[in-house]
Order: structure tokens, then C-alpha cells, then sequence
């Protein structure tokens, strides 16, 4: 694309978090903005929710509920917007003094594949969690998966919230409590950006990377409920 004379280039995860391509667009000097980028790179635009945010927030809705042992599975180790999200959901377990254990953070990988190994791992736990919270809705989903395969009901056994609202939150049954992110604000955004400043170097006027923060929203369906009293 560069060899092609790229303008500028829009990165979305995890091209967002990579060194190798982020030092390659740097190099070639070509303006860039990431997408969904927990922590974006000096020099580059961005346009992101505040994950950290989001996720205290979520934890805090499922504390409010009234669970106090709350999994929390981690999402890509390389992606900085996991990271993030643990930090939010460890802040929320602080301040409501929830139960803290390290066997409620298991990591995942932001697949439906590790959301099936990290569930069957919380869901072994002796003293299990009433709710399970994953990074984003792939590993949700696959959390349902195996609730379901061992006999429990959600959410009256169990609570599974999600992140992201994708368009598998509602295609499995139960709908998926989760967190929106505005995809289609977000790219718009993005695209509005970099055309601001390709055209502001074309005319030789100031410009410089821009951080675009865009709203969440906490979307109740039909995955959460109060812990069913053992």
C-alpha cells in the first residue's frame, strides 16, 4: 500500500497494537489513526471508548446486582485495550470490596475458542462465580456455550456479560448484556480525521494527531440477573 501512494492509513485491532506496522507507517511518515486502541502510539491519531472506564463500569452494574464473586475473562495479551479492561474491572472489584481472588482472572485470547477453555476452567472453580464477565462477545458467547453443556441456566445460574456489541450479542439465546461500542461512529470518526489532515499537509497548515474519545453504553438483555441464593 505504501509502494501504491498511500495518503494515509486507518488501523483497526490488532493491526492498532502492532510495533511492526506502526513503525513501518511511521517510517514512511504517512499520517495514520487507530481504531479501538486502548493505549494508541505517540504520533498517530486515534479514536477509542475509554475501555478502563467501560469495564469498571460493567463490573459495577454486576456488583450492583448483587454478585460479589465476579470472572473476569482477560482478553489478547498483545492487545493494549485488554489490559485496560482488566485494569477497569479490577478497579470497580477494589472499590465495592468484591471478592478479589486471582482464580476469578483467567486469560483469554479474544477468541470463541478460549472463551470455551477460560469458562470450563471459572466454571470448575469448587466455589464458582455467580457471573462470568468477557472482554468481548466472541468469549461470551462461548461462556453460554458451556454454561449451557453443564446443565446451568443463564442467567439464573449463572450471569455472562460481554463487551463490544457485536452482532453475535443477539444471535444466541440469551441475548448478551454487553457493552456498545459505536463501530460505525468510530469509523467515521476515523475517516473524517485523517482526510482533516491529509488535506491540512497538502495545504502546508498546521496538523498534528488528533484522540477522539466516542461514548459507551451499557445494552441490558436477557444474560444478567441477581445471584440465585445458594
Amino acid at each position: 500500500l505504501i509502494n501504491n501512494g498511500l495518503d494515509g492509513v486507518i488501523l483497526p485491532p490488532p493491526l492498532c497494537d502492532s510495533v511492526a506496522v506502526l513503525e513501518c507507517v511511521a517510517k514512511a511518515g504517512i499520517p495514520a489513526v487507530v481504531v479501538a486502541c486502548g493505549s494508541p502510539a505517540p504520533g498517530v491519531g486515534a479514536v477509542s471508548i475509554d475501555d478502563y472506564e467501560a469495564a469498571r463500569f460493567m463490573a459495577r452494574h454486576l456488583i450492583a446486582l448483587g454478585h460479589q464473586r465476579i470472572g473476569f475473562i482477560v482478553g489478547h495479551p498483545n492487545q493494549t485495550a485488554s489490559a485496560r479492561r482488566l485494569d477497569g474491572y479490577r478497579k470497580a472489584i477494589a472499590e465495592k470490596g468484591a471478592d478479589a481472588s486471582e482464580e476469578l482472572v483467567v486469560q483469554g485470547m479474544f477468541t470463541y475458542r478460549s472463551g470455551l477453555d477460560a469458562a470450563e476452567q471459572l466454571l470448575a472453580l469448587e466455589d464458582r462465580p455467580t457471573a462470568i464477565f468477557a472482554s468481548n462477545d466472541d468469549m461470551a458467547a462461548a461462556t453460554v456455550a458451556v454454561a449451557h453443556r453443564l446443565g446451568l441456566d443463564v442467567p439464573g445460574d449463572i450471569t455472562v456479560v460481554g463487551f463490544d456489541d457485536t452482532a453475535l450479542s443477539t444471535t444466541i439465546w440469551p441475548a448478551l448484556t454487553t457493552v456498545r461500542q459505536p463501530t460505525m461512529d468510530m469509523a467515521e470518526a476515523a475517516i473524517e480525521s485523517i482526510v482533516q489532515r491529509v488535506t491540512a499537509e497538502r495545504t502546508g497548515l498546521p496538523s498534528g494527531p488528533e484522540h477522539i474519545k466516542t461514548e459507551f453504553a451499557l445494552v441490558r438483555r436477557q444474560s444478567d440477573a441477581a445471584p440465585r441464593i445458594r
